[in-house]
């Protein structure tokens, strides 16, 4: 039987009671940095775009709101963003997370990347980020956290396999002292080592990313995005 709902009619709060917002009858918003997008708009001004080869990104219609990323018919063309204001430094001391939705129409011929990294015109291979990535030839996706290119990279390979034309969301959670545990459809699959070795160390954004693995048009859908990190 259904548990009736719990009321709380003088509001539940995250500041203390001599805060600024102590009163206020819902979670500080002011504790984290976030930035939600669940595309029910688009406006490309928002975003460093590399598209040399005529790749379009457009609002498509689907229920919550999506972009679509179409490639053209080229070998390796492809269409990166990057949004525009590098806001994310993660930080010790300070939790962070990033969760996205999308799926693509050929899981296996084709580069995918999203996450947090620097501004960057190959986010293929980014000196510095935290996100997950599948590359050509395999429907397998990978997650990445990294400082300073490969001297201090570290991963997990082929946490999940992808399927074509069919969403799947991922998320990452940094815990503000070491550990970046990493989840697929909202199952955690494992923990990377976030020490300050593999931390990236400096400002990130959004960033996401489609190439072709072959002389054939691909998509993306991106449902969402979402990333957060206390102040």
């Amino acid at each position: 039987m259904p548990q009736p709902p719990m009321r709380l009619p003088n509001g539940v709060t995250t500041a203390g009671p001599t805060d600024p917002l102590g009163m206020y009858g819902a979670p500080d918003p002011t504790k984290w940095h976030e930035c939600f997008d669940d595309f029910d708009t688009y406006v490309a001004g928002d975003w460093t775009i590399t598209n040399a080869s005529s790749g379009t990104i457009a609002l498509t219609d689907i229920d919550g709101g999506a972009i679509l990323i179409t490639n053209n018919t080229s070998d390796d063309n492809a269409v990166f963003l990057n949004k525009k204001g590098e806001s994310f430094l993660p930080t010790a001391g300070k939790r962070s997370i990033f969760k996205a939705r999308f799926k693509l129409s050929d899981a296996t011929q084709s580069d995918f990347v999203i996450g947090l990294q620097i501004t960057d015109t190959t986010p293929l291979d980014v000196t510095d980020g935290i996100y997950f990535l599948k590359t050509d030839g395999a429907a397998t996706l990978d997650v990445i956290c990294r400082k300073n290119a490969t001297t201090g990279s570290t991963s997990a390979t082929a946490i999940t396999t992808l399927a074509n034309d069919t969403f799947v969301t991922v998320a990452w959670y940094y815990d503000g002292v070491s550990s970046l545990k990493y989840y697929v459809n909202d199952v955690h699959l494992g923990t990377l080592d976030a020490s300050s070795t593999y931390l990236p160390d400096t400002e990130l954004t959004i960033s996401i990313g489609l190439q072709n693995g072959e002389a054939a048009a691909k998509t993306a859908t991106i449902d969402y995005y979402f990333a957060a990190q206390e102040r």
